[in-house]
């Protein structure tokens, strides 16, 4: 090896503070969005005192130990039960996103992978129907979020929501007029480990249907799917030029063995898309592909090493991306940390507003998920995002106004009575880069005076506990929530 090669510097090189590039809270806050849904005060001290290796690794051992969520009576019900109950099948699935989001809201990374996943091991619980379906294939995703993804990706073709959903359920290798349905081996490929038309022909996805066939018998409406060896087409397979009598499990062994790099680099970069930067990076995605492969596809290290590099944390990486609707909605919740009125049911609204601005949870509008980054923002769902974040700041206010007096004081860092300092603190907090200008930042002090009389900062009149400040921080907080810059994170 060269003394060039033995000297390369790689953007995966872990992120070291300095002074000129010092672990702060703007990094930390940019860990705790990325990695998960927003962060506490509390959070936000502890992540600055244990440092970024040590948070980082924290974060992905939570990820890894936390046990999925519970399953709710209903998990794995039948169609006879559910038709004997007094609620319906869009209420229960309806009460299991709620669930998603009490979780998005709690469990970080596992949180934030849960989310991913599902736009990419895509099901739409409209298509398969049976709530217990949903819970099941949820639970799929909570268990191996972080794993190994070729376990998962073996996994989760035998989940029932996807063999409805993707017809696995009608594969019968052995119909008299039908042949194989091909539409899980070409998402299989396409979609879920090689990419669009790389690295398979037509042949290798008809050749792959005939091996996934048999999973068909279904013997309770919305309960479990079976293998049924009478629909198994029992006759000889050439997959990626490997012929035998090939089922489920020799399909995915020979994938990952035959497409292993192929693999790899595809879901590093959709990866490094999802977390780091929708552009993508070459270097950086083969690097963690290599990783992939060495680690025997365990998604952990790989996280781990992304997550604490220099090209992670550095900051040239910060409010690039356009914020999803859970991106924009759930981490303002954690972080501002309000309490609503009681007539105010958080989960069930959030909810509907997540689907009103074109994230269904658990339904994407196609098996191809969600586009995401800019597709989210157009002329209607602009003002509307801004409308429901403003929803929740109302309904915040006319529970307690003290509690906005409480949030302005968490989020300035100092002793100061100077309203154009607290105002940049807090604009700051929100915004995952400064405001690119001070006329920008004079505009957003203007909103922050406004309710007070100029005489007041002259005379030294004024401070946080001002009768005026709860008003003055709700209007600055709603200004903040509608400004461009609040949409990306």
């Amino acid at each position: 090896m060269t003394t060039q090669a033995m000297n390369a510097v790689s953007p995966l090189d872990p992120f070291v503070p300095s002074q000129n590039d010092p672990w702060n809270k703007r990094k930390v806050l940019h860990v705790y969005r990325r990695l998960g849904f927003g962060a506490t005060q509390e959070m936000i001290k502890d992540g600055l005192r244990i440092g970024p290796s040590r948070l980082i690794d924290r974060l992905i051992k939570e990820a890894v130990d936390k046990v999925p969520t519970p399953a709710p009576k209903w998990g794995f019900w039948t169609k006879d039960r559910f038709d004997s109950s007094s609620k319906s099948l869009f209420e229960y699935r309806n009460e299991w996103k709620e669930q998603m989001i009490k979780d998005c809201l709690q469990d970080g990374l596992r949180g934030r992978l849960t989310l991913f996943w599902s736009n990419h091991f895509v099901t739409e619980d409209r298509v398969y129907n049976y709530p217990s379906y949903t819970f099941q294939y949820y639970n799929i995703l909570q268990l191996h979020a972080i794993g190994n993804f070729k376990e998962f990706t073996h996994d989760i073709g035998l989940n029932p929501a996807m063999l409805v959903y993707l017809n696995g359920s009608q594969n019968n290798g052995n119909h008299p007029r039908r042949p194989p349905n091909e539409n899980y081996a070409r998402e299989l490929y396409e979609l879920f480990t090689l990419g669009d038309n790389n690295g398979y022909t037509e042949n290798d996805i008809k050749e792959t249907a005939r091996a996934l066939t048999g999973w068909t018998d279904i013997k309770k409406l919305g309960g479990p799917i079976l293998f049924d060896q009478d629909t198994f087409d029992n006759n000889p397979k050439t997959i990626f030029g490997q012929t035998g009598n090939w089922g489920y499990d020799d399909v995915i062994d020979i994938l990952f063995k035959e497409k292993s790099s192929r693999i790899a680099k595809f879901i590093c970069d959709k990866l490094y898309r999802y977390f780091v930067n929708p552009n993508g990076n070459g270097g950086v995605v083969r690097e963690l592909s290599e990783l992939l492969i060495e680690k025997r596809f365990n998604l952990a290290p790989v996280l781990r090493k992304l997550f604490k590099s220099k090209h992670f944390l550095s900051g040239g990486v910060s409010g690039i991306i356009i914020k999803s609707p859970t991106d924009l909605i759930i981490p303002f919740i954690k972080e501002v940390e309000f309490q609503y009125v009681p007539t105010f049911k958080i989960e069930q609204a959030t909810r509907n507003n997540l689907k009103d601005l074109g994230q269904a949870l658990l339904s994407p509008p196609d098996v191809s998920g969600w586009p995401g980054d800019k597709d989210w923002i157009n002329s209607s769902t602009l003002p509307a995002r801004q409308d429901f974040l403003h929803g929740y700041i109302d309904r915040a206010w006319r529970r307690d106004k003290e509690q906005f007096r409480t949030l302005a004081k968490n989020l300035v860092e100092e002793e100061t009575k100077n309203p154009a300092l607290i105002t940049k603190y807090i604009v700051n907090h929100f915004l995952s880069r400064p405001l690119l200008n001070a006329s920008e930042y004079n505009v957003a002090i203007d909103v922050f005076k406004d309710e007070v009389p100029e005489n007041y900062f002259e005379d030294d009149l004024w401070d946080l506990e001002a009768s005026f400040v709860p008003k003055q921080v709700y209007q600055l907080v709603k200004h903040i929530v509608s400004i461009p810059e609040f949409q990306l994170k």
